[in-house]
């Protein structure tokens, strides 16, 4: 075990960590399952943030990455290219309806930052140059870079950074309009007509419209009723926006769905993703455009038409190869079916949730499901002193899991090709601690 921890952890007070959690430094992994230094197990109830597909066993995936690093272990697309970028680029594209190009990153922040600057630029390249403005939901979230946080501004991470940020002009997101999965048609009308209101007061200015594609996760599980999105959509065609779409935690199946903005009926200009593409094995991400948005950044070099940016390891070999690979195995291992059936057990073990007083407005889709915890109308912080993020994790850990919450907000997001037993174990584990936060507030 390392005698010091010299590293600064990611969106962690490092004070707070120190003190209210014991360090844990994982060493390997097997299965669904992180082992520690001290040999412990903590079964991953959090898709290793989010893109964890198949646990840390898939010797398919690594056996397909390591063939790769003996042929060639990176090689650039700056003007050459590669097999396995120019493979993946044909094979992801016939799985998304509408779009034509591809754009290699390697996170999904900076996949959302080339989205933001190819819509600024696709405007710009005809012309018109008042349309410099974006358009969001509001709670959405979309990544810690300048142009991510701009468009997913969250005051309390982001303030600090206001002066850095581009113009963005919010609408209202549909979370108020369900209640424990039933929708208020009226409630949603409202919504959708203020939404309109500021599109065309702001259409003539706003280059693009972004927003996460079926549900926002870190705004706290919010998903979109039926409808919502292809209205967007059709709102965004009829005033001449852009609609960027970020998929990179949505899509892949998380919410029951391969190409999430499909089944929602909606066919972006942008559309990003990241995450669950490797299978949670390497660091990519990709962002797609249509031919409409393509066909503009092309003419003569002194134009200056095309698009300024990139990044060393973009197109990497390995990643396209493990997303090629994982795939297959989305296919082979019909992997989709077997997300809807766990959807189901999901959905059948949150009723065990229902009569827990401080449990409210449980929702689910795929595998994602959320309920927040709240006591007269407030929205539980702190436990026994404690906030909240760290109270759940600690319990979490001593009983042999891995969970985080989103402040209040419980999301339960496990890997995408778990098993029914894990499954079941990550509820437990959830069940367990929301009845000691009960404890705490109700008795």
């Amino acid at each position: 075990m390392p005698k010091s921890d010299n590293i600064w952890y990611p969106y962690t007070q490092m004070h707070d960590y120190t003190k209210y959690l014991n360090r844990r430094i994982m060493r390997s992994g097997t299965g669904f399952y992180f082992c520690d230094n001290e040999g412990n197990r903590y079964l991953d109830g959090v898709s290793n943030m989010w893109c964890n597909v198949w646990g840390f066993s898939s010797n398919r995936i690594t056996d397909a990455m390591i063939n790769q690093i003996r042929q060639i272990p990176h090689s650039t697309i700056f003007g050459i290219g590669n097999n396995k970028s120019i493979e993946l680029s044909n094979k992801f594209l016939k799985l998304t309806k509408g779009m034509n190009k591809m754009f290699f990153t390697d996170n999904g922040s900076s996949a959302i930052e080339v989205a933001l600057k190819i819509a600024l630029q696709y405007w710009s390249n005809q012309g018109n140059l008042k349309k410099t403005s974006f358009l969001s939901l509001a709670d959405g979230y979309h990544g810690d870079t300048i142009g991510a946080m701009s468009v997913g501004y969250v005051d309390k991470y982001f303030k600090s950074y206001k002066r850095l940020l581009l113009n963005c002009h919010v609408i209202p997101n549909p979370k108020k309009v369900t209640l424990d999965g039933i929708v208020n048609l009226e409630k949603l009308n409202v919504i959708v007509e203020r939404t309109e209101k500021i599109i065309e007061k702001n259409a003539h200015k706003t280059a693009a419209l972004i927003m996460e594609s079926g549900a926002q996760l870190a705004g706290g599980v919010n998903i979109y009723p039926t409808g919502y999105q292809k209205r967007i959509n059709e709102m965004c065609k009829k005033h001449d926006i852009l609609l960027i779409l970020d998929e990179i935690a949505t899509g892949f199946g998380r919410l029951g769905n391969m190409i999430e903005y499909i089944s929602q009926e909606s066919v972006p200009d942008i559309v990003c993703f990241g995450k669950a593409i490797t299978g949670g094995y390497f660091p990519l991400a990709l962002t797609l455009t249509s031919k409409k948005i393509y066909q503009q950044f092309s003419g003569n070099l002194g134009d200056q038409k095309h698009l300024f940016h990139g990044h060393t390891y973009a197109g990497h070999p390995i990643g396209c190869t493990a997303v090629i690979e994982n795939l297959k195995m989305y296919k082979e291992n019909h992997l989709l079916d077997k997300i809807r059936s766990n959807s189901k057990q999901l959905k059948k073990r949150l009723q065990d949730f229902q009569q827990i007083p401080i449990v409210k407005n449980i929702r689910a889709k795929g595998l994602l499901a959320g309920f927040d915890l709240a006591v007269n109308g407030k929205p539980i912080t702190m436990v026994d002193n404690i906030p909240i993020n760290y109270f759940v994790m600690r319990e979490s850990l001593k009983r042999g899991v891995l969970i985080r919450s989103l402040g209040d907000t419980m999301i339960i997001i496990p890997p995408l090709a778990i098993d029914s037993f894990s499954l079941n174990k990550i509820m437990d584990t959830q069940l367990e601690i929301v009845l000691e936060i009960n404890k705490r507030y109700v008795g």
